[in-house]
C-alpha cells in the first residue's frame, strides 16, 4: 500500500496513529537537531519530522532527497509544538519511522509554489510542473466542479447529453475552419467543428426535444486572453420553445452554478436591447457593475467654432465621478491611452467641474462656463467630477468611449471581481453589411431567425432586421449566446439568398439540413456557453489559459510538445498532399 491517507486529511484527532503517506517533496528544512520535510500531494501538505528519536538509517536517507522527489513516508501522527493555523494539517506532524524514494527528480526549472519564479513561457513549456502548483490545480478543480453542476442541473431538466461528430464538413460562414485531409478520399477534407450547430438542430428534428453537450470546438483565428484555437462550450438546444423559455431555463442554470460553486445568490437578469448597449456602454457586452454611461453631446456642442467637433459625425462623453482633481499628467496619460492603435482616437477633450462649481477645460477658448454647465447637466455631472469627451466616426467613437469607460472603471476600482452583474443583450441586428465584398453576412449564423415582426423587412430593408437572438453577459464578458432558429425551409432559403448563396451553393453546404426540415421540424432554439470563459470568471482570472489543463500560447502553439509541427513526406504522400508541398 503506497498510502493510508492523503497529505491533506490528517488532523489532531489522528494523533498516535501510524500512517503512510506518498507525495512530492515541497521543501526540506535542516535545523541541525531536527529536519522538517513538507510533503505535498493534490490534497495538501503534511510536515514530516526527523529528530534524535528517528532511526539512524531513516535519517541517513535524507541525504538522498531533493525538491520534487516522489517519496513514501511512514510514521506516527503527533501534535505539533509550533502550530500553523494557515494550513488544514497545521496542528500535526509525522514522526518518521520509514522513508523510501519512489522516484527521484532533477532540479525543476522553477519553484513549485504559488509565488513561483517561472515566467509564462517557461511554465507553459513545463506545464506538467506548473499543474502541481496549488493555485493552478484549484482552477482545474473549480472547472470540474462547474462541469458537474452543469450536468446535474440539465439532467434534472430532461436534457439528453449527446455527442456530435468531430470530423464534419467545412462551411464558408464564421471563422476559419481547421481542416483535416482524408486519406481515403484523396483531395477531400474534413473540418473540425466551430460548434455542433447543425447537428443539434438535426437532433431537434429527430425529436430529442432537449439536448446538451460539454463539447470541444475549434476556430482557426487570431488569439487573445479569452480565445484559444480549441475551446469548450456548454452547447444546448430545446424544442417547442420561444426566446423567453430559453432565457428562463439558462438563467436557472447560471443561478445554480453560482449557488453550488461559489455559494452566491444571483437574482436579476435584466434584458437590454443591443442598440441601448451600444449607445450607452459602447459595447455589445456591457459591464453593468458601474454606471458611467455614454452620452451623446453632438447636438449640444456643435456650432461654436471648434472645428474638431463641428466636422464630427458623433461627439460623446462619459462622466468620471470625483475625478476633477486629476492632474495634467494623469489626463495626458489618458489622452495617450486613447491614441494607442488599439483604440485609435485622435485626442481627448476634458472638462473639470471643480468642487467650487467653476469649470476648467481643454476647450475654454471655444466654450463659455455657461456652455460647459450645459455639458455637465447633460452627463449628470456635479462639482468634483471630470467629463471626458471624444469625437469622430460614430461607430468608432462608441467603441473607443466604451474602452475608455472600462479603463476609468479599472482606475477607480469599480470593477470588483467579487460582484457579479448578469444581463441578457437582445435584439441584435440579423445581418452585417461588408463594404469590401458588397454583401450581407449573418451576425450570428445563417440559421438565426429574424424577429417575427421584422420578417417583411427582409424584402425591403434587410439591414434593419433584428435577430431573435440573445447573449448572456456577466461583468462585461460574453458568457453565452444563442438564438431562436429558422425551422421553415422557405424562410431558410430566403436567408441563404440574402447572404449571397446560390441555390447550388446552399444545396452543397446545407442541403441535408434543408432536406431534414421537409420531414417536420419543430420550433426550436438554443444557446452555447463559453465554458472556459465562465470558469475564468468564477476564478476571478483575466485569461482562459489559466483554467485549461494544456493551453496554447498567443501564437497558437503548444510549447510543451512543440505543436504544430512538420510531418514526414511519407505522411504527406499518404494524404495526397505531397505534390502541393513540392510545387510550393
Amino acid at each position: 500500500m503506497y498510502r493510508t491517507h492523503t497529505c491533506g486529511e490528517l488532523r489532531i484527532e489522528d494523533s498516535g496513529n501510524e500512517v503512510t503517506l506518498s507525495g512530492w517533496v515541497q521543501r526540506i528544512r535542516d535545523l541541525g537537531a531536527m529536519t522538517f520535510i513538507d510533503l505535498r500531494d493534490r490534497y495538501g501538505i503534511t510536515q514530516l519530522v526527523v529528530d534524535e528519536n528517528t532511526d539512524k538509517q531513516v535519517a541517513e536517507k535524507l541525504k538522498e532527497l531533493g525538491r520534487e522527489y516522489v517519496i513514501q513516508a511512514t510514521g506516527t501522527v503527533r501534535e505539533r509544538s509550533s502550530k500553523n493555523k494557515n494550513m488544514p494539517t497545521g496542528e500535526i506532524e509525522i514522526a518518521l519511522k520509514g522513508l523510501s524514494v519512489l522516484s527521484p527528480s532533477v532540479v525543476p526549472p522553477f519553484t513549485i509554489q504559488d509565488d513561483t519564479d517561472g515566467g509564462d513561457d517557461l511554465r507553459m513549456k513545463y506545464r506538467y510542473l506548473d499543474l502541481r502548483r496549488n493555485m493552478v490545480r484549484k482552477n482545474l478543480e473549480l472547472r470540474a466542479k462547474m462541469a458537474h453542476a452543469v450536468r446535474t442541473y440539465l439532467n434534472t431538466k430532461d436534457f439528453i447529453e449527446t455527442e456530435t461528430p468531430v470530423l464534419i464538413k467545412s462551411t464558408p460562414e464564421g471563422a476559419r475552419d481547421f481542416v483535416v485531409p482524408s486519406r481515403m478520399n484523396p483531395g477531400e477534407f474534413y473540418a473540425l467543428p466551430q460548434s455542433p450547430q447543425i447537428f443539434k438542430q438535426l437532433l431537434m428534428v429527430a425529436g430529442f426535444d432537449r439536448y446538451y453537450q460539454i463539447v470541444k470546438c475549434f476556430r482557426d483565428e487570431d488569439l487573445r486572453a479569452d480565445r484559444q484555437p480549441e475551446f469548450t462550450q456548454i452547447d444546448c438546444e430545446m424544442s417547442f420553445v420561444e426566446q423567453k423559455d430559453v432565457l428562463e431555463m439558462f438563467e436557472g442554470l447560471t443561478r445554480h452554478m453560482f449557488k453550488e460553486v461559489l455559494n452566491i445568490e444571483v437574482d436579476e437578469f435584466p434584458w437590454m436591447p443591443w442598440s441601448e448597449a451600444m449607445e450607452k456602454y459602447g459595447s455589445d457586452k456591457p459591464d453593468t457593475r458601474f454606471d458611467m454611461k455614454l452620452n451623446d453631446l453632438s447636438e449640444l456642442v456643435k456650432g461654436k467654432g471648434f472645428s474638431v467637433f463641428d466636422s464630427a459625425e458623433y461627439i460623446g462623453a462619459i462622466c468620471a465621478k470625483g475625478c476633477s482633481e486629476y492632474s495634467r499628467k494623469q489626463i495626458d496619460e489618458l489622452t495617450n491611452w486613447v491614441k494607442r492603435p488599439q483604440i485609435g482616437a485622435k485626442g481627448l477633450v476634458y472638462v473639470k467641474y471643480n468642487s467650487d462649481g467653476s469649470f476648467k477645460s481643454s476647450v475654454d477658448k471655444f466654450y463659455s462656463p455657461e456652455d460647459l454647465k450645459q455639458w455637465a447637466e447633460a452627463v449628470d455631472a456635479v462639482p468634483g467630477d471630470l467629463i471626458l469627451v471624444m469625437s469622430g466616426d460614430k461607430n468608432h467613437m462608441l467603441d473607443a468611449l466604451g474602452e475608455l469607460r472600462l479603463e476609468m472603471g479599472n482606475q477607480l476600482g469599480l470593477r470588483d471581481k467579487k460582484v457579479f452583474k448578469p444581463l441578457w443583450v437582445v435584439d441584435f441586428p440579423l445581418l452585417e453589411w461588408d463594404e469590401e465584398s458588397k454583401r450581407f453576412f449573418a451576425m450570428h449564423h445563417p440559421f438565426t431567425a429574424p424577429k417575427p415582426e421584422d420578417i417583411p423587412l427582409l424584402d425591403t430593408d434587410p439591414g434593419k432586421v433584428r435577430a431573435n437572438a440573445y447573449d448572456l453577459v456577466i461583468n462585461g464578458v460574453e458568457i453565452g449566446g444563442g438564438s431562436v432558429r429558422i425551422f421553415n425551409s422557405e424562410l431558410q432559403s430566403k436567408m441563404f439568398d440574402i447572404l449571397g448563396f446560390t441555390k447550388e451553393q446552399a444545396e452543397a453546404q446545407f442541403g441535408f439540413l434543408m432536406n431534414a426540415f421537409r420531414f417536420g421540424a419543430p420550433p426550436h432554439a438554443g444557446i452555447a456557453f463559453g465554458f472556459d470563459r465562465l470558469v475564468s470568471l468564477f476564478a476571478g482570472l483575466g485569461s482562459i489559459r489559466d483554467v485549461i489543463a494544456f493551453p496554447k500560447n498567443n501564437a497558437g502553439r503548444d510549447v510543451m510538445n512543440d505543436a504544430p509541427a512538420p510531418i514526414s513526406e511519407e505522411q504527406l504522400e499518404e494524404l495526397n498532399l505531397i505534390l502541393n508541398v513540392k510545387e510550393k
